[in-house]
């Protein structure tokens, strides 16, 4: 197994520990859980960097990534609805957007189709983890009667319809190069 693929692994090995301190401080911004996130984030960065590189694309790095993502930001995101810090409806949309997409890539790799991601799907992994962080860090903190808008809420926003426009754009593509009567 080369190196990118052992990042992706640690990848997922931290999804949970980022569940467990998240939720273990959910009353208190959580240094802890946004250090983790932050650590697995840049495994993602890291690992298809030295992929492309190095000429260490994989079969199984193509796989496993894009499920090592889904799986970081969507537990990250339910965890945030668990902790008070999300809207489940938020969340869902956008987690539905992935296992979505999950769906397509599996029929349009049965028929050796790849569908490369769109430059928005790379902003709204972004916005995502922009999101996630600073609600994490449940940052700017709320000051008494001062109404200080979340910046990981706007974030959040940013990611929905990022999500939505690039889930959009992303089916367009599927039915123009699938052929369903396979």
């Amino acid at each position: 197994m080369n190196l990118p693929n052992k990042l992706t692994l640690v990848r997922i090995f931290l999804v949970p520990f980022i569940i467990v301190f998240l939720i273990a401080g959910e009353k208190v911004p959580n240094y802890t859980a946004a250090a983790i996130f932050f650590a697995a984030v840049l495994t993602d960065w890291l690992d298809g960097k030295i992929a492309r590189s190095t000429r260490q694309v994989t079969t199984l790095g193509k796989l496993l990534d894009p499920i090592a993502d889904k799986l970081l930001i969507s537990t990250a995101l339910i965890s945030l609805v668990q902790v008070g810090r999300a809207p489940a409806w938020m969340v869902v949309l956008i987690v539905g957007r992935e296992i979505a997409i999950t769906g397509l890539r599996t029929i349009a790799a049965s028929q050796s189709i790849i569908i490369h991601a769109s430059d928005v799907g790379k902003y709204k992994m972004l916005a995502e983890v922009a999101a996630v962080t600073l609600l994490i860090l449940d940052w700017p903190p709320r000051w008494g009667i001062v109404a200080i808008p979340s910046l990981g809420l706007l974030c959040l926003w940013g990611a929905m319809l990022l999500s939505i426009i690039s889930g959009i754009d992303y089916f367009l593509k599927f039915w123009k190069v699938i052929d369903l009567n396979r």
